[in-house]
């Protein structure tokens, strides 16, 4: 769920077309993250320091499988339920793009990318400091990455979405270009703050960005089959 002052939005699913075939990548995707949840919970702190990207140990040549891992852990509850309603709302369309193995492979790939470009933001990350040792985890670069694909892809779908203005709620039909560029620059002017205060511990935006855009980039070269028509609504 994002916010913009007292604003709330989620997307709930693509008004524009259905998939041709289940998604089962996606669902795949939601389980196992929901499984390795339960693990977080059941193992502690030291299942998150063990399996969680800590930049410091990755520059140091160490753990580089937790860049991997990371992607299927996160920090609590609203955490986990927040990225999986985004991946609900915007992976079934691109599997069904982009096919299931092929959906996959960007998914994990955009994760690494997440990943990859939160570390190379770390400040002095080849020095061992209070910030790069922090634990980063989270499917958010992942997703970002799905995010990034579906704005290239489908521009021009209309994604249905539930507002809440203050005690209010609404669902009402957003372009999907309008809404994943609202998102953007939410993420964009996070890092911008993040950068001028930094604080261990805080959201790892620069995964946000690095994840969108590999997605976005990368989008083309992995769809593998036609798109599916655009409902009439």
């Amino acid at each position: 769920m994002e916010e913009v002052g007292v604003v709330s939005m989620i997307p709930l699913s693509d008004a524009s077309r259905r998939p041709k075939r289940f998604p089962v990548a996606t669902l795949v995707i939601i389980l196992l993250n929901a499984f390795v949840f339960m693990l977080e919970l059941n193992g502690g702190e030291a299942f998150v320091k063990q399996w969680s990207v800590i930049p410091a140990d990755v520059v140091a040549g160490k753990n580089w499988v937790t860049i991997l891992t990371a992607m299927f852990m996160h920090g609590g509850w609203m955490h986990i339920i927040g990225n999986l309603v985004f991946l609900k709302a915007f992976g079934p369309e691109m599997e069904d793009a982009m096919g299931r193995i092929g959906y996959s492979a960007f998914y994990v790939l955009s994760g690494v990318a997440a990943s990859v470009a939160q570390i190379l933001a770390m400040p002095e990350s080849n020095v061992p400091n209070l910030e790069s040792n922090v634990p980063n985890l989270g499917a958010s670069g992942a997703i970002a990455g799905v995010m990034g694909a579906f704005l290239i892809t489908y521009p021009h779908d209309r994604i249905r979405t539930l507002f809440f203005f203050g005690i209010f709620t609404r669902i009402t039909l957003i372009p999907a270009a309008l809404l994943i560029g609202i998102w953007f620059l939410i993420q964009l002017f996070s890092e911008i703050g993040a950068a001028a205060d930094v604080q261990a511990g805080g959201v790892a935006y620069m995964a946000h960005l690095g994840g969108f855009i590999f997605g976005a980039v990368c989008a083309r070269l992995f769809e593998s089959s036609p798109r599916t028509p655009e409902l009439e609504i």
